[in-house]
């Protein structure tokens, strides 16, 4: 069985065509108006081959069942921590399902 880097690092292969090598975890903790919107840990990654960017950063969290959903957000443009790159995530979470 696959353990959660090697399945981050999986979803970080099929999301952006490239292999990582996992670098620190991340706790995070992202409020809005006082309440807790997400809390978790980011892994940080340095990305092999990647055109573009040098880093990325990913986490997984349940869904429906016992699905799990992989987001992996690269280092690039305004995302520069781990903590923007939940952010990002959020909104681009929040405008796909509207």
């Amino acid at each position: 069985m696959k353990n959660d880097f090697d399945q981050l690092k999986e979803a970080i292969r099929n999301l952006h065509g490239c292999d990582s090598t996992w670098i620190e975890s991340a706790p995070v903790k992202e409020t809005f108006q006082g309440q807790t919107v997400w809390e978790g840990t980011v892994q940080v990654f340095d990305l092999i081959g990647h055109p573009t960017a040098k880093r990325c950063y990913a986490w997984s969290h349940a869904t429906k069942g016992t699905k799990r959903r992989f987001v992996a957000v690269l280092h690039q443009g305004p995302v520069d921590s781990p903590e923007k790159a939940v952010r990002a995530a959020i909104v681009q979470e929040q405008g796909a399902s509207k």
